[in-house]
């Protein structure tokens, strides 16, 4: 029965969105530059419409967001297990159900001009993106949320863009649907060396390096991703030298919190290097 309603869900999605439109091509995609994580949410609630409205408005060449599952099963789009901090309501994100997510306030706790924001589904966030930048899906879940967020990606015609970051239990129900599909190695392990041959062994299609951790990577391990065609996100930097300093290393697309400053930073240094 569950299975049927979401083959309803699917194929009404399909009908409402146009989802037989063709995908653009992978190589209009950006090949280096800002990701939005969160969407803008210097200014705007986090992971709501509102805050990718504005990354796309800015020019983001990457959107991250975070997806999780409702009570009944349905994707939503929310950074933390529990709805506490970022709406008006409590409780465990896996507790509620979809029509109970869509009562609460999740914008006010940032401002009062956001008070009709709403935690979005996956497939209203899908919706709105472009289909000319990365979109970095975070999946907090396993297997089942793997292998649904696979099918919205696809249904929509989002696979050339769509980069699903998780660990090995979501990655194998994405694998289910698409092998093809691009993933993002979330599993780390406690040396980065260890962690890189695991990427390369799996054949993930990106990996994400993190500023707080001995994962930073050296210019060997730069260089051997890169043979092996593996992209590199690196979260986070927060000035525009931080920024320089990772793409000149080799580093893909920089997660950040301060948006505004590093596009500004990152169009500036394009058009520079295009006089």
């Amino acid at each position: 029965m569950k299975r049927t309603r979401f083959l309803i869900l699917v194929l009404a999605v399909s009908i409402s969105h146009g989802l037989s439109a063709q995908s653009a091509p992978e190589n209009t995609l950006p090949q280096q530059g800002i990701c939005a994580h969160r969407g803008a949410h210097e200014k705007h609630p986090e992971n709501t419409m509102a805050a990718f409205r504005e990354a796309i408005r800015l020019g983001a060449q990457m959107i991250e967001f975070d997806v999780r599952l409702s009570k009944d099963g349905h994707p939503v789009v929310i950074h933390d297990p529990s709805v506490d901090r970022t709406t008006n309501g409590s409780g465990a994100v896996k507790s509620l159900t979809l029509a109970e997510l869509k009562t609460l306030d999740a914008g006010s706790w940032k401002s009062p001009e956001f008070s009709d924001e709403k935690i979005p589904t996956l497939q209203e966030v899908l919706a709105i993106m472009p289909k000319d930048i990365w979109l970095n899906i975070h999946l907090k879940g396993g297997k089942k949320l793997g292998k649904i967020t696979a099918q919205l990606i696809l249904l929509g015609n989002r696979g050339h863009q769509a980069v699903l970051a998780c660990e090995k239990k979501a990655a194998l129900g994405v694998q289910k649907v698409d092998p093809s599909l691009k993933i993002c190695n979330m599993e780390r392990t406690p040396k980065r060396s260890s962690y890189i041959e695991e990427t390369l062994k799996r054949r993930y299609a990106f990996i994400q390096l993190k500023k707080s951790r001995d994962d930073q990577a050296s210019p060997s391990d730069i260089k051997r991703l890169k043979e092996h065609g593996v992209l590199i996100n690196y979260v986070a930097a927060e000035t525009p030298e931080e920024m320089r300093l990772l793409f000149d290393k080799g580093i893909d697309f920089v997660l950040t919190d301060n948006l505004y400053r590093l596009i500004k930073a990152f169009d500036h240094d394009k058009g520079k290097n295009r006089k």
